[in-house]
């Protein structure tokens, strides 16, 4: 099962004890995915447009825990009526006064997360979103989510305006507004990991880079002093120039603070840098003063 399947089956085992939270998380499934009408015998029936059964199961179950009516019963107008009186016109976005609680606000958007909510595998990307085939709808969305102090945009997408997150703090919050904890655990664990195994790549990018700056420069070193060798002569250098360039001429590939320990008594990093910064200068001078061979 996808980690947006076990979001969704997490959400659809939670029941509210209060009517007024079952109220609207009902009102939310009936909006995003509900209908009603009228069949051939006169009576009115109430259903669920999704391919998820835990979502039509929890429709169901919302409807009798709170109007007393069982799946597939047959409804009369008052039954029908008395429904959407406390539900609304399914066309329009839900009166204010039905999530005007904040226990409410999560129940719905819950439900709406049920109804018309989807996430993407967290172990490869961050991102969360509703498509709602109404603007307002989805703008009502926006509203109810930015008020729990969660950024979320809107875009449209063909015939949907989808209401989206990306970033995996503000769906971690989202989850955590709509009760899912055991969602939210699995997410950031994934998110800890994520987490852990990029620090690593940056420490061992910026190692490699490193070591690949320490092996250009013992490079360049060398060149500078096998120059001087050749056109300026080891005796014509002070005493610990001559010994720096022998010590890194025998030692191509050894770290500056080794090559201090080669000498009597040891000279620390800062020191063998600061005497092969002078090989380098020597050497560029000698080859600006050089004739060259054409």
């Amino acid at each position: 099962m996808s980690f947006s399947g076990e979001v969704k089956r997490e959400l659809a085992k939670q029941i509210s004890p209060a009517r007024h939270c079952r109220i609207a998380e009902l009102a939310a499934i009936l909006n995003f995915c509900g209908q009603y009408g009228r069949d051939k015998e006169g009576g009115f029936t109430i259903g669920f447009q999704t391919e998820n059964e835990a979502v039509v199961r929890k429709g169901f179950t919302l409807l009798e825990k709170t109007f007393n009516i069982e799946a597939g019963a047959m409804l009369n107008e008052n039954e029908i009526q008395g429904i959407l009186s406390k539900i609304g016109n399914l066309e329009e976005p839900v009166s204010p006064l039905l999530i005007k609680n904040s226990c409410c606000k999560r129940a719905f958007l819950r439900g709406a997360f049920l109804s018309i909510g989807s996430m993407s595998d967290p172990a490869k990307g961050y991102h969360l979103e509703f498509d709602c085939c109404d603007e307002a709808k989805a703008k009502q969305l926006q509203e109810l989510i930015k008020g729990f102090g969660i950024e979320a945009k809107i875009i449209l997408r063909k015939r949907y305006y989808v209401v989206y997150l990306k970033e995996g703090a503000g769906i971690v919050d989202l989850l955590n507004v709509c009760e899912a904890p055991v969602s939210l655990m699995n997410l950031e664990n994934l998110r800890i990991l994520k987490e852990m195994r990029n620090s690593v790549n940056r420490r061992v990018n910026c190692e490699t880079a490193n070591i690949a700056r320490t092996v250009n420069a013992a490079a360049r070193q060398v060149e500078d002093i096998e120059y001087l060798q050749a056109h300026y002569g080891f005796q014509n250098l002070p005493d610990g120039l001559r010994q720096m360039a022998e010590v890194r001429l025998e030692n191509p590939d050894t770290p500056l603070k080794e090559l201090g320990e080669y000498f009597t008594p040891p000279i620390g990093k800062s020191g063998v840098n600061h005497r092969l910064r002078k090989l380098s200068e020597l050497a560029e001078k000698v080859r600006l003063t050089h004739p060259k061979i054409t």
